[in-house]
């Protein structure tokens, strides 16, 4: 009897040591993260230059491990990789969709297994990830088609080389400058879908050229294509780029404020590609912050020849 007592009594005091440690061990807290960066593509130099700037932010913060995909501009491979980057078990999922609808339910599936998801640049249908993170492209929008129309007096004939209109920057930017030029004579005399890239533009720019004597302005959703459209109109050799005026969104210091410069383009306009804010957010999410916004909505600016040398001017 005595020895079932003695046993007991140990093996209560190993039971209320485990419960002790417990706690300690529930406070041991991660200290090193995963996380997994999904790009939809690296052929535009504005997407390079995000996944630079989230390198960059990354460098900062030792206690990260980034993992880079590319889906090489395909909306099946990206869905695909999103998977991988679950079943690899990172900790949390930055994504730059290619097109919001095909890749909402990859990152639906990913936040409600507890994956944290910032959703960069472009956005998915619904609220099913933990924070979006972009400028307003329709207030860019709005702003390019308030330049044009100013500069041209409100009056004159425009080209407008979208971007992808299944992704949404292409949608609001379109939608945006439609606002800006309402209540003027501005006419869009042609438009097409270029899905961002300079080879696009040019050839489409090369078809507006052709069928239109009279361009007063190109308005391009990036600037790639508003460079792409002024190659097209150098090349054909009568002077017609010295007539239009080409407006294009994203304002890298070596591309697009660099075409301001030159005198190639009239203006562009400042797109962050928030990078570093992603990083900067993924890390306090990590850490356990809980207050998180749904939309972190980042600023612009716009640069022309008068106003380039002194880095632009902050739009409100």
């Amino acid at each position: 009897m005595k020895s079932r007592l003695w046993a007991l009594s140990v093996l209560s005091v190993i039971a209320l040591a485990c419960v002790g440690l417990a706690p300690a061990r529930q406070a041991a807290r991660k200290t090193h993260w995963v996380i997994g960066m999904s790009q939809c593509n690296l052929g535009e130099p504005w997407r390079v230059q995000m996944n630079a700037d989230i390198k960059a932010a990354a460098a900062k913060h030792p206690e990260l491990k980034v993992i880079y995909k590319d889906a090489q501009n395909k909306t099946p491979d990206q869905q695909a990789q999103v998977g991988e980057l679950v079943d690899q078990g990172v900790d949390l999922i930055i994504i730059s969709p290619k097109e919001a609808k095909p890749l909402t339910v990859p990152v639906r599936q990913a936040y409600k297994k507890g994956i944290p998801v910032i959703v960069l640049d472009r956005k998915v249908e619904g609220n099913d990830f933990t924070m979006f993170i972009g400028a307003d492209n329709v207030k860019i929008g709005r702003e390019a088609g308030k330049f044009l129309a100013k500069t041209l007096k409100g009056k004159g004939n425009i080209v407008e080389l979208k971007g992808l209109m299944t992704s949404t920057p292409g949608q609001e930017r379109h939608k945006g400058f439609l606002q800006g030029i309402k209540g003027s004579r501005l006419k869009i005399i042609f438009n097409a879908d270029c899905k961002w890239l300079e080879p696009n533009a040019m050839a489409e720019m090369n078809s507006a050229l052709a069928r239109f004597d009279k361009i007063n302005a190109v308005y391009a959703h990036n600037d790639p294509s508003a460079h792409g459209a002024y190659l097209a109109a150098k090349n054909e050799g009568r002077g017609r780029e010295k007539k239009i005026k080409f407006v294009g969104i994203d304002a890298l210091p070596h591309e697009g404020v660099r075409y301001v410069r030159e005198g190639i383009l009239a203006a562009t306009f400042q797109y962050p590609t928030g990078g570093a804010e992603a990083i900067d957010w993924a890390s306090k999410i990590l850490r356990g912050q809980k207050k998180v916004p749904k939309t972190i909505t980042l600023g612009t600016r716009i640069f022309t020849r008068s106003n380039v040398k002194r880095w632009g001017e902050a739009i409100k």
